[in-house]
């Protein structure tokens, strides 16, 4: 099953779980599937393993050359996932969307070319697994700080984010490169 998110570009894929006493399995990629259900091909080049604990927030992130679509997941633990559109074309433009990924929701989360994206851990550690369309180009890697208040992410409650130096030094919404 896949939904629009409160923008529309951005997914969200719940897979159809088989489950019994043993355990369960799902399809977690199906290239012809998510070729229809997102409407166009896309190819992922790149898949990434981050490993976080409790608090940590990574991003905002993006590439302005290069850019990168991502499909992302959690295979243990639990996060709130957010992307922010950055399309100057885009009525959307500065709206921000979230929803929580986890290991027993089995959602993830598509984010295509034209978005920042980030996470906060909620649980004691998160496994984020994510595809990318494209390679990882640190020269081309922007940050949206994560608290512009231009943008109003409304982070889960009760969890104090812990950033790394990059992400502190995010730019304010006002400030960041867009795309066209």
């Amino acid at each position: 099953m896949v939904q629009a998110s409160s923008i529309p570009d951005v997914l969200i894929f719940e897979p159809e779980m088989f489950e019994d006493e043993r355990g369960f399995f799902f399809e977690s990629w199906n290239a012809r599937e998510f070729r229809q259900k997102i409407g166009c091909d896309v190819q992922f080049v790149q898949d990434n393993h981050s490993y976080s604990r409790r608090g940590v927030l990574r991003g905002l992130h993006y590439q302005v050359r290069q850019p990168q679509g991502k499909l992302v997941r959690v295979v243990r633990g639990r996060v709130f996932d957010v992307a922010v559109d950055l399309r100057k074309s885009s009525p959307n433009l500065g709206r921000w969307t979230g929803t929580e990924l986890s290991e027993q929701n089995h959602r993830q989360s598509w984010i295509p070319v034209g978005f920042a994206h980030g996470f906060l851990v909620l649980s004691d550690s998160a496994d984020v697994l994510y595809k990318t369309t494209d390679y990882y180009a640190p020269e081309h890697e922007r940050c949206v700080i994560w608290n512009d208040p231009a943008i109003g992410i409304e982070w889960p409650r009760g969890v104090k984010p812990r950033l790394s130096a990059k992400d502190q030094a995010g730019v304010l919404f006002h400030d960041t490169e867009l795309f066209p």
